[in-house]
């Protein structure tokens, strides 16, 4: 086969796999994400910024912690908010599509190392792979992470093996992203870091002094790029008496959160997760093939890092693996959270930036299965055949491996529709609870109150936007009768909490807490579930007229 035609076929299959990574992230993309109180938040976030100028200083709230993550993430959405009107689905649809471009920088770094089929193989994994399309599929901040993941670790790669320094800027510019769109992210950063400082050490050690100037002048913009962009947070800080630094004191310094599961068995429950997600899914779910998905991770890694020739995919390989192993302990110590599951909740997302490296480490371990039809390497680095049977074998095997993953992932994508309805059952509920106001304004409020009521708040000032009114103190008692009804969403997932169950028991006695009184029935003028386990009553102090 000439070089020409190789490289028309492989053109070729990176179009249809990234077509077919299109396909799975657009198709029913309205109804496929889940809308719950995060992408209610972000959007009204977004609206404020591009339609009524107010500048976000900070990103996202944690889910762990009074902090937040970086503002960047709302910087990255605005585009498609800008021009869409703020419509949920298109700034979904923008997400999408930078997953669908994940997908193609990661087949173009695992190319870079393993060659044409170690891209096409990784690019095919992470186009079908459920966990990616369902990060691709909704509004929240991890799910852009992947993007600049790639990026990050694409960028760092070729500036390595092309000795192309300005790279490093692309490189830690898509890192600081990544830091920004989670907090977690920062792991990614010394991963990066690492390949950095070996790039200089080892142009200063071949006489390439200027090289290596040059590159610490990279790493000297990779940091003015990380300061400019938490000027924002800076602000912040000086106009709120630096709540962010001492919130994320007291985080820190109280462990990071709850951790039940004592270290060591933390690291093994960690590990599985990072390994096994991008491949087979949360490990409640799957507990079997995601321990078998980490096993084949370990192996290509520790066979082709450790057990092959010197080469630019060694290199590469190991680097790879000792930044998952520093991505292991790190969340294994700074985010002990991660070795329990929430049902009920997103999960996994967290760490979504470690997902091209795994994309990539599987990919060049079937490239080199594959790859071993053709001829190994003997121990005095010269070209082998290799026998039959064994070529045979191992393109049977890398065969049967990546067939079964993509088996496994194809048939396991996320529903056409969301188990909460999506965006359009939001829009739904927040009509019904519009037409139960008769028009009049009325108060939000949400159990547990932790949580915020921007689940319903989006879609009701969407199509109402004067509708909510700051709640009152109280509803009404004795001979004064606050006017305004009052609509309480509720979150079953979180009864314990709250203390006792929605759809009733939970609302009225919050309602009487505000009365200081049974509440009569008859304020009760709708009640009803928009989504499994999230309740929403409208009250009115006065009989519905």
């Amino acid at each position: 086969m000439t070089e020409a035609r190789a490289r028309t076929i492989e053109l070729v299959a990176f179009v249809a796999i990234l077509v077919a990574a299109a396909v799975l992230r657009f198709v029913d993309l309205p109804t496929r994400g889940t809308w719950d109180a995060d992408q209610g938040h972000d959007m009204l976030v977004l609206r404020d910024f591009v339609q009524r100028g107010v500048i976000p200083l900070l990103g996202p709230p944690t889910s762990i912690g009074d902090f937040h993550h970086g503002m960047l993430y709302y910087l990255l959405l605005a585009p498609a908010a800008a021009v869409s009107g703020v419509d949920p689905t298109a700034v979904t649809a923008w997400i999408a599509l930078g997953g669908v471009v994940a997908v193609g920088v990661t087949g173009w770094l695992a190319r870079s190392i393993g060659g044409p089929v170690a891209g096409v193989v990784a690019a095919t994994l992470m186009a079908v792979s459920a966990s990616a399309v369902e990060e691709s599929t909704f509004i929240w901040n991890p799910n852009v992470i992947a993007l600049s993941s790639s990026i990050a670790l694409a960028a760092a790669w070729h500036a390595w093996q092309a000795r192309r320094a300005r790279w490093w800027i692309v490189a830690g510019a898509a890192a600081v992203v990544t830091m920004h769109c989670h907090v977690l992210g920062v792991t990614l950063t010394p991963v990066v870091a690492a390949l950095l400082v070996a790039d200089v050490r080892r142009r200063r050690a071949a006489g390439d002094r200027a090289g290596a100037r040059a590159v610490l002048v990279s790493a000297g913009w990779w940091i003015v790029l990380l300061l400019l962009s938490y000027v924002p947070l800076a602000i912040h800080e000086w106009t709120s008496d630096a709540s962010e630094l001492r919130a994320a004191i007291a985080f820190l310094t109280g462990g990071g959160g709850p951790a039940a599961i004592p270290l060591p068995a933390r690291v093994p429950i960690v590990g599985l997760r990072i390994l096994g997600w991008p491949l087979a899914g949360l490990i409640t779910s799957a507990p079997i093939e995601t321990i078998l998905a980490s096993t084949l991770v370990v192996v290509v890694t520790v066979w082709r890092g450790w057990l092959v020739p010197r080469s630019d995919e060694r290199t590469a390989v190991r680097w790879l693996a000792l930044g998952l192993v520093w991505t292991v302990v790190a969340l294994a110590v700074g985010a002990p959270s991660l070795a329990t599951v929430v049902l009920g909740l997103p999960n996994d997302h967290y760490h979504a930036f470690a997902d091209p490296i795994v994309f990539v480490l599987v990919g060049a371990g079937i490239a080199s299965l594959v790859g071993v039809a053709r001829a190994s390497m003997s121990s005095d680095d010269r070209l082998s055949t290799v026998p039959a049977s064994v070529r045979v074998a191992g393109f049977g095997l890398g065969a049967v491996v990546l067939l079964g993953l993509v088996g496994w992932n194809v048939t396991r994508q996320p529903p056409v529709v969301a188990p909460d309805g999506g965006w359009p059952a939001a829009q739904v509920a927040a009509a019904r609870v519009l037409v139960a106001a008769r028009g009049e304004p009325f108060a939000l409020d949400s159990l547990p109150a932790v949580k915020p009521a921007d689940a319903l708040r989006f879609p009701v000032e969407r199509l109402a936007p004067a509708a909510i009114v700051p709640a009152p103190a109280s509803l009404g008692s004795g001979s004064h009768v606050d006017e305004a009804a009052r609509v309480v969403l509720c979150d079953q997932l979180f009864h314990e909490t709250i203390g006792s169950d929605c759809g009733g028991p939970a609302e009225d006695a919050y309602a009487s807490s505000i009365f200081g009184q049974p509440v009569p029935p008859t304020f009760v003028v709708l009640r009803f579930e928009a989504a499994p386990g999230r309740w929403i009553t409208v009250y009115r102090p006065t009989p519905a007229r």
